[in-house]
């Protein structure tokens, strides 16, 4: 059997395995199975057979077309979803400098309801009060790892004195305890290149 005649087998047995075969698939199937088909019959088919092949080209580039665009779409999905996860991760590293969130476990380092209490109460602090600013000043000396500047200091150190717990002492040692008791040095002062490891943190 030539590749002409597999192919007409074949669209043959897909036509008639379509519910809804449109004029012209019909009319393929009419004239293939024909007994004694005349020119005019043979025409007609010949020109059906190539309007036929080019709507199966067509398919065939459609699907093609649609697996790509569904390839790209689901990478695009995947890239999105790692960015996402990548900055929750940030985020609950934020936590864990702060000594709110113990590295190793990944669990609160204080109550879970006192913790969402305070982070509502950040978040009800408008954009533009002046308390956002020396935060965010803590925050960049601790994020960039470089000494802290002296506002930034006496800024953590009034804190810990009103029982926060962790914070810059006066020697700008970024320190987690509570005042009067034995502090956890988390980032020794002038430490510009890494972060203590727990391994390496003093009391």
């Amino acid at each position: 059997m030539n590749k002409e005649a597999e192919w007409m087998n074949d669209r043959i047995d897909y036509i008639k395995g379509l519910k809804a075969p449109s004029e012209q698939q019909q009319l393929l199937v009419l004239l293939a199975e024909k007994s004694a088909p005349d020119a005019s019959d043979k025409k007609k088919l010949n020109a059906i057979i190539r309007a036929e092949k080019a709507t199966e080209r067509a398919a065939k580039a459609r699907a093609v077309a649609s697996a790509m665009i569904h390839a790209e779409k689901q990478a695009a999905a995947i890239a999105a979803r790692k960015a996402r996860t990548h900055e929750l991760c940030e985020s609950a590293g934020l936590l864990g400098l702060a000594g709110l969130v113990d590295t190793e476990t990944g669990k609160p380092t204080i109550d879970r309801r006192e913790l969402l209490g305070a982070l509502l109460g950040l978040a009800a602090v408008s954009a533009d009060h002046p308390k956002r600013e020396e935060w965010k000043k803590v925050g960049d000396d601790m994020l960039n790892f470089r000494t802290p500047t002296a506002a930034a200091v006496k800024h953590m150190a009034d804190l810990r004195q009103k029982g926060g717990s962790v914070g810059y002492d006066e020697a700008g040692n970024y320190v987690r305890g509570q005042p009067g008791d034995k502090t956890e040095i988390i980032r020794q002062a002038g430490d510009d290149k890494q972060m203590i490891t727990d391994n390496q943190r003093q009391t």
